[in-house]
């Protein structure tokens, strides 16, 4: 995969922009951990790999587990989520497919059950941004850093046989 082109020196307002939304949503008073759980279900939803790599180093260097970071994609089926975590991830999910779930009253109840009515719009403010940043990183194929190339890591394996 090649990348396309570099967004932040094209339109480097835009991305500032972005950059400020993103700051606000990280200053919001929302759980750190809730913010890059979020984060990263958005971008597991919408194939981001460039997002999920970086809010899952971010995750894990603010101290979440491996264990949740995996079971991300099927937390309806985990018991490791807490009620709040929970209801956000259903909203997540609820309005980054906006286009099939039109957003249903059982995940905004649910929602609101579980964040006041300020924190619901700083929760929905934080979902857009991490879907805009999706749309940069995929439209523009940003490539995540990589440590291991899978070939070189075939080749150590091989050699130690």
């Amino acid at each position: 995969m090649k990348a396309r082109m570099n967004p932040f020196k094209a339109a480097p307002e835009a991305i500032d922009a972005m950059v400020k939304l993103e700051s606000y949503t990280r200053q919001s008073g929302l759980e750190y951990s809730l913010i890059e759980l979020v984060k990263t279900r958005a971008s597991q939803i919408n194939g981001c790999a460039f997002c999920i790599h970086m809010h899952t180093a971010d995750a894990r260097k603010a101290g979440e587990t491996e264990e949740r970071l995996y079971l991300l994609s099927a937390w309806r089926e985990s018991p490791l989520y807490s009620e709040r975590e929970r209801a956000a991830l259903a909203w997540t999910e609820s309005l980054t497919r906006i286009a099939d779930t039109q957003a249903p009253d059982e995940d905004y109840e649910w929602a609101r059950s579980q964040f006041s009515e300020e924190e619901l719009v700083k929760l929905t403010l934080l979902i857009g941004a991490i879907n805009i940043w999706n749309r940069f990183a995929i439209g523009f194929r940003n490539i995540h850093p990589v440590t291991k190339t899978p070939s070189a890591t075939r080749a150590k394996k091989e050699e130690a046989v």
